[in-house]
């Protein structure tokens, strides 16, 4: 009776693990690619990104800059922090502008 249900259990083992676990894999003869993007297009989403981030940065630079200006009511301290603002909003947008300019130099230092 032990042998009977040792084989049983054996056979329904097999059968259950060939079931499961399937035929084996081949492998391609391609080489596994783990990217998801390629270099240009990853460099081109970061330096959309930097641009957008500068461009709103510079433009609250330039908010808070002409807020101070309205508000000064002829302060010469509030008139010079607002100009700082608008300088720090002009070095903004000149960043902004350099930005994919200086990511394209980037990209041509690694190779992409």
């Amino acid at each position: 009776m032990f042998r009977r249900n040792s084989f049983r259990v054996l056979a329904i083992t097999t059968v259950v693990v060939t079931t499961v676990a399937g035929p084996a894999p081949a492998f391609a003869a391609e080489p596994l690619i783990l990217a998801a993007y390629t270099l240009p297009v990853i460099i081109q989403n970061i330096t959309t990104w930097v641009v957008g981030l500068l461009v709103g940065v510079a433009t609250l630079f330039l908010t808070i800059g002409g807020l101070r200006r309205m508000a000064a009511g002829g302060d010469p301290t509030e008139i010079e922090k607002s100009n700082s603002a608008f300088k720090n909003a002009l070095i903004g947008y000149a960043l902004a502008i350099l930005a994919p300019i200086l990511l394209a130099v980037v990209q041509g230092w690694i190779g992409g």
